[in-house]
């Protein structure tokens, strides 16, 4: 947890509220597990504890999405620099089958949308 909240800072990707007494932070994959995202560094990122479990194992981009929908304001940027680090891990390391197709899916998708300026 350290390592992520000294790489990405002290808020939660989907909503951006800052971690205190009340708000706890808590690693989230971006490529869930099932889909087969590796625990690694690189895959991981600090979210509060109500948008991992309201996330679940939606896509990252949909639950992108879905936080701007209820007037959040998620970090896409930071998004944007765990799904690149990831796919320069895979390339790295190798192996992860399931998660490629998976996280270059994400990765169009998230290339697709609407720059945030406009989006709001």
């Amino acid at each position: 947890m350290r390592a992520v909240l000294d790489r990405d800072g002290p808020s939660c990707i989907w909503c951006a509220r800052a971690f205190t007494g009340q708000v706890l932070p808590t690693t989230e994959h971006v490529v869930p597990r099932v889909k087969g995202g590796p625990s690694w560094l690189e895959n991981e990122v600090a979210a509060c504890r109500r948008c991992n479990g309201g996330r679940g194992h939606r896509g990252p981009v949909e639950w992108l999405e879905e936080c701007r929908r209820r007037g959040w304001e998620p970090d896409e940027a930071r998004l944007r620099r765990a799904l690149d680090a990831l796919a320069g891990a895979i390339a790295r390391r190798g192996g992860q089958r399931r998660a490629r197709p998976y996280l270059d899916a994400q990765a169009r998708r998230l290339r697709r949308q609407r720059p945030v300026a406009q989006a709001r």
